[in-house]
């Protein structure tokens, strides 16, 4: 008899919940990382990079970040993908660095954060259903082909969507305290 590659799954809804927290981190609690600014896209070359890609990302401060870009023609791309990305941030360029002074967080601004945020944790969960679906969907096939009878794709289903539920709520956990984070002055 074949058993299910439950490893698999396991790795795919970690990998997830991985994603999730790397968003989280570009994600502005009104402290000033690097994190912020990387999953920002810059035009460069004709084609679209990351920011740590085009230049280095520091924090000198609590306040405020800086890019110390390598290119100096790519500095206004910088400044621009900055600027137009929805972190509400306005760079300002001395040489080839571009500073990023990280201001305080409005009331109203947080809220939108912790929206944000709940919308990168529903992408979460959809991709951990989606594996979900992979899962089962194997499992019918298998017990089509003959592999498995119907009570072990049973049993083997509601393993998955143990693993599922689990999944679902460390990402719920993890919403959570990001929006607390958020929040809080």
């Amino acid at each position: 008899m074949a058993d299910p590659d439950t490893d698999d799954l396991k790795r795919r809804m970690k990998g997830a919940v991985d994603v999730l927290k790397d968003e989280f981190g570009g994600l502005r609690t009104g402290r000033a990382t690097p994190a912020l600014l990387e999953p920002i896209q810059v035009d460069a070359y004709g084609s679209i990079m990351p920011m740590n890609q085009v230049g280095t990302i520091s924090a000198p401060d609590a306040r405020m970040l800086s890019v110390q870009v390598w290119d100096n023609s790519l500095i206004t791309s910088v400044e621009k993908a900055i600027r137009d990305s929805d972190l509400g941030l306005n760079p300002q360029t001395e040489g080839n660095v571009v500073r990023v002074p990280v201001p305080q967080l409005s009331e109203e601004r947080r809220v939108e954060m912790t929206k944000v945020a709940s919308r990168y944790a529903e992408q979460a969960r959809v991709a951990v259903r989606n594996v979900r679906r992979d899962g089962i969907d194997d499992l019918k096939k298998m017990e089509k082909d003959g592999d498995i009878s119907q009570d072990e794709q049973r049993a083997w289903a509601d393993e998955i969507q143990a693993l599922t539920d689990a999944t679902i709520r460390e990402i719920d956990d993890a919403v959570a305290a990001k929006e607390t984070e958020i929040l809080q002055v």
